[in-house]
C-alpha cells in the first residue's frame, strides 16, 4: 500500500497542459505585440494561401505563420535567407505542441533603425505643432489649376493624369518634376515645390509617388521636405506609397491620400456628379424662374388693374361722354330755340304778309303815284287836272290822266 501524501501533485492530460501553457503565453502582454528579428528559412506556400516559415538566429529558431488575408496586403513577402523583422503575437499550436509567431507585419531588418528615426522626428515636429489639425486648410471643391510634384517617369504621374482626365478634364495641370527617391530627392522635391509656387498659381498641389520600402519613401520623411510642405501657401495633398504607408509629409500636408490616384480623386469633383448637380440646379433654377414669372404676372395684373382704375383714359372717356351728352343737350336746346324763333318768325312773316301793300292790293285797293316821279298820291287834293298818274293794282299797273279837278272837300277853302 502506497503511503498517503497531503500534498498531491496535479495530474494533467497533454491537452490540458498544452491549453494551460497556451493561456499563459497568449495572456502575456509582452507577447501580444512583439517584433522579432531573424533569418527566414523553410518557407512554405501551400495551396491554402497561408505562409509558413522559420525565423532563426545562430542559437534558436521560431516557427512563424502568415495567414492568407494578411499575406495579401503585405508590401513584400518573406524570402528564404532574407534577414527580416516580423511583428505579431505569440500563440500555441495545440496539435503540434509548439509555440509560434502569428505575423501581421514584415519588413527588412534595416528598417528598424529608420523606423526609430521616423518616430523620433515625428515626435519632435509634432511637439512644434507642425502637424496640428488647426493648421490644415480646406481643399477647393473645383480647382482651376492643379500642381503636381512627382517623378515625370513614374507610374504615379500617369495614374494621376488618368484620374484627372476621367473625372475633371476642365482643370489645368502643371507638372513640376522632381526626384522622389535617393539622396538628391529631398532637395529636388523642395525645389519643385518652390518652382511651382513661383511660376504658376495652382489652387492645390499634389505631392505623390508610388509604393516602396521605407528606404524608398524616406525622402518624404526628410525634415526639410516636411517643413516645405507645411510652409506652402497653397493647400497640399500627399499621395505617397500605398494605403498602409505613412510618411511625415502626410502628417504635414493638408490632406493625406492613400495612393496617388486617390490624391487626384480627393482634389477634383466627379464629372458625372457635376452633371447631376448641374441638372438639379437647372431644375431648381427653372422652378425659381417660373415662380418669379408667375409672381411678376400676378403683380403685373394687379398694376394693370390699378392703371385701369386710375388711368387718365377713364377720365377722358368720361369727359368725352359728358361732352357728347352736353353736345346733344346743346343741339336739342338750340334746335328748340330755333324752332321757337322759326315759329315766331313765321308768325311775324304771316303778319307782315297780311299787312303788306300787296295783300291790300289783292283785296281791290290800288296805289296811285305821280308819274314819272313816283311820289305817292295821298289824297285827291294832291292831283291836278291833266296830270299823269300811275295806278298800281295787284296784278299790274297802268297810267291815267286826271280829266278834272277833284272837288274840294267840305270845310275846305
Amino acid at each position: 500500500m502506497e503511503p498517503f501524501s497531503f500534498f498531491q501533485t496535479a495530474r494533467l492530460s497533454v491537452s490540458e497542459l498544452t491549453r494551460y501553457i497556451k493561456e499563459l503565453i497568449e495572456s502575456d502582454e509582452v507577447l501580444e505585440e512583439v517584433w522579432v528579428e531573424g533569418e527566414v528559412s523553410n518557407l512554405s506556400r501551400p495551396g491554402s494561401g497561408h505562409l509558413y516559415f522559420t525565423l532563426k538566429d545562430p542559437t534558436a529558431s521560431l516557427r512563424c505563420v502568415i495567414w492568407r488575408t494578411t499575406a495579401q496586403r503585405l508590401r513584400a513577402l518573406p524570402q528564404d535567407g532574407a534577414l527580416v523583422q516580423a511583428h505579431g503575437s505569440i500563440g500555441v499550436y495545440e496539435a503540434g505542441g509548439q509555440y509560434q509567431l502569428y505575423v501581421d507585419q514584415l519588413r527588412p531588418a534595416g528598417e528598424g533603425a529608420l523606423f526609430q528615426e521616423f518616430l523620433r522626428l515625428k515626435a519632435r515636429l509634432e511637439a512644434e505643432g507642425l502637424f496640428a489639425p488647426e493648421r490644415k486648410r480646406p481643399i477647393p471643391d473645383r480647382p482651376h489649376c492643379i500642381g503636381v510634384v512627382t517623378s515625370p517617369t513614374g507610374a504615379a504621374l500617369q495614374d494621376i493624369l488618368n484620374v484627372l482626365r476621367r473625372r475633371y478634364p476642365l482643370v489645368e495641370v502643371v507638372i513640376s518634376p522632381a526626384a522622389v527617391q535617393g539622396v538628391e530627392a529631398p532637395a529636388s522635391i523642395i525645389a519643385a515645390l518652390a518652382a511651382l509656387l513661383r511660376s504658376a498659381s495652382p489652387d492645390v498641389i499634389l505631392v505623390a509617388r508610388g509604393g516602396g520600402s521605407i528606404e524608398d519613401l524616406w525622402a518624404f520623411n526628410d525634415e526639410r521636405v516636411v517643413r516645405a510642405i507645411a510652409a506652402s501657401r497653397v493647400p497640399v495633398i500627399t499621395g505617397v506609397g500605398h494605403e498602409t504607408d505613412f510618411t511625415l509629409a502626410d502628417f504635414a500636408s493638408d490632406l493625406r491620400a492613400p495612393t496617388p490616384s486617390a490624391a487626384a480623386m480627393l482634389c477634383t469633383p466627379d464629372r458625372a456628379e457635376l452633371r447631376q448637380a448641374l441638372a438639379a440646379r437647372a431644375g431648381d433654377l427653372a422652378r425659381v424662374m417660373q415662380t418669379c414669372l408667375d409672381d411678376c404676372r400676378r403683380r403685373l395684373g394687379d398694376r394693370q388693374g390699378d392703371l385701369r382704375r386710375y388711368s387718365p383714359l377713364g377720365f377722358v372717356r368720361g369727359a368725352r361722354q359728358r361732352l357728347d351728352e352736353s353736345s346733344r343737350s346743346s343741339q336739342q336746346a338750340l334746335a328748340h330755340i330755333l324752332a321757337l324763333k322759326r315759329a315766331r318768325l313765321d308768325g311775324e312773316q304771316a303778319r307782315l304778309v297780311s299787312l303788306s301793300p300787296q295783300a291790300v292790293l289783292r283785296r281791290g285797293f290800288a296805289i296811285v303815284t305821280h308819274h314819272p316821279h313816283g311820289r305817292l298820291v295821298l289824297g285827291a287834293r294832291d292831283v291836278i287836272r291833266g296830270e299823269a298818274l300811275r295806278v298800281r293794282m295787284a296784278d299790274g299797273g297802268f297810267l291815267v290822266r286826271v280829266s278834272e279837278s277833284p272837288p274840294e272837300s267840305p270845310g275846305g277853302e
